[in-house]
């Protein structure tokens, strides 16, 4: 139920350029090394394209929308061309909206802000916190952790059977987990939800840098995605979609820009007239760098080829699983079993391993960046590793001490701009760490494993 294979040879594509791909960090035991950064799923780095492109722009930077001179016009045609790239990015349908906000969290805010009274909301508890936890002002129905792809698709029609035929309603659902790693079946979702009379908004932050994706293909109503995990800085995500929710909501924020009109009344008040268009939840001075950042991001993606990038994506997930499964001890997480497709983002924990100690050795022994905690996913992960559901957790890193057990994983993610050598250092490393312990003596400070002075 993949929304995408690739068939390329995965020979024929480099890495791509990144900013930092020549870093060098020091090691506790001596030494610095090459910076190998496996953290894509929290932030990716930037493209150098992406960068070439922003600092090409920064001394023509100019305030969009309302300036009558030059380097506004310009800035203001850039910033709507970015919009129109996005929405051929996405395959998005001549009617859709697409609004630029701060990042997926943000998009889904306001999603969650534009729904009508009475909507009901369906959302797995598998889902990350950006799209689990907006919802609070609706009646939600959170669904249990399928186990399968069938299953989703079977546990979404049961819920929304019995639901009122007569409300609106919305299903939320991630389109790659941002803790396996797996893809979902979105477009058989998307088929059920319609099929019921409800519509569904894709969480695409982890999809959207590994895949294509099509809002006409899957039949989505919205996709959310964050500009920082698709190779862009600076702060921008996107909400992009269907235009009628969005239109009749008050807007996101109001201020400058979404005002289309605003008069004194005959009582001493104002009368506002709202934009309908995507300024309508734009309002105040808009991250046009970001956006362009964005774009930009989006037009390297499609030029490189998605079937080679993937096609290589594919070789580095197959490097890193098989060397994992060699490795005693380690356990991958997963929801759908070891044939499911997936991105490059791979959670594990260590029999005998404190989480945070096992990322922190690996970062300061070896120069690795990982990621350990919950992932902003508390639910998914305390299912996955079968712990009680009311067992204390963080997002980040836990309180206990190296060697003690922890309600946490650990998450290795990777992408377009990732060497082989970075994930082969990192299977050597795991290896390593199992086989012969730590080199370095660690301690807890502020909640983090750290190494002890």
């Amino acid at each position: 139920m993949s929304v995408f294979t690739a068939a390329a040879d995965q020979s024929v594509c480099t890495p791509l350029p990144v900013l930092g791909r020549d870093v060098t960090v020091p090691l506790v035991t001596g030494g610095e090394v090459a910076y190998a950064a496996l953290d894509y799923a929290a932030s990716a780095p930037a493209l150098q394209r992406v960068w070439d492109d922003v600092a090409a722009y920064a001394p023509y930077y100019g305030s969009v929308h309302r300036g009558a001179g030059y380097l506004s016009q310009l800035s203001t045609d850039l910033f709507e061309n970015a919009r129109r790239t996005v929405a051929e990015f996405l395959d998005c349908r001549p009617a859709d909206q697409v609004v630029f906000t701060r990042s997926t969290t943000d998009s889904l805010n306001l999603l969650a802000r534009a729904i009508p009274a009475g909507c009901q909301v369906f959302v797995f508890e598998t889902e990350h916190h950006a799209s689990l936890l907006p919802w609070q002002n609706a009646r939600v129905t959170y669904l249990d952790a399928p186990r399968t792809p069938r299953q989703a698709v079977e546990t979404l029609e049961r819920a929304l059977a019995g639901r009122d035929p007569h409300g609106p309603a919305l299903v939320c659902v991630t389109g790659a987990s941002n803790v396996t790693g797996e893809l979902w079946p979105v477009r058989e979702l998307a088929a059920a939800a319609h099929a019921h009379g409800a519509r569904i908004v894709l969480d695409a932050a982890q999809l959207a840098p590994h895949h294509p994706v099509s809002v006409t293909d899957l039949d989505v109503d919205w996709v959310a995605f964050s500009g920082h995990k698709l190779y862009a800085p600076f702060g921008t995500g996107v909400l992009a979609g269907r235009a009628d929710w969005l239109q009749e909501a008050e807007p996101y924020l109001a201020g400058g820009g979404a005002s289309r009109k605003v008069t004194r009344r005959e009582d001493g008040g104002v009368a506002v007239e709202w934009h309908r268009t995507a300024a309508r939840h734009e309002a105040g001075s808009p991250n046009v760098i970001g956006a362009y950042a964005v774009a930009s991001a989006c037009k390297a993606l499609t030029e490189a080829g998605w079937d080679t990038l993937v096609a290589r994506e594919q070789h580095l997930v197959r490097t890193v699983r098989a060397g994992l499964a060699e490795v005693p001890g380690v356990r991958v997480l997963s929801l759908f079993g070891d044939d499911a497709p997936r991105v490059g983002v791979i959670s594990f924990v260590v029999e005998g391993w404190n989480s945070s100690h096992f990322a922190a050795a690996l970062s300061a022994e070896y120069g690795i960046g990982v990621r350990d905690g919950l992932f902003c996913a508390h639910p998914l992960v305390r299912t996955l590793l079968g712990s009680d559901p009311q067992t204390q957790g963080e997002c980040g890193a836990p309180e206990a001490a190296p060697g003690e057990k922890s309600l946490n994983a650990i998450r290795v993610s990777f992408g377009a701009g990732t060497p082989d050598e970075h994930v082969e250092r990192f299977v050597d490393a795991v290896r390593e760490l199992v086989t012969d312990g730590a080199k370095w003596q660690y301690r807890t400070e502020d909640g983090r494993c750290v190494p002890a002075v």
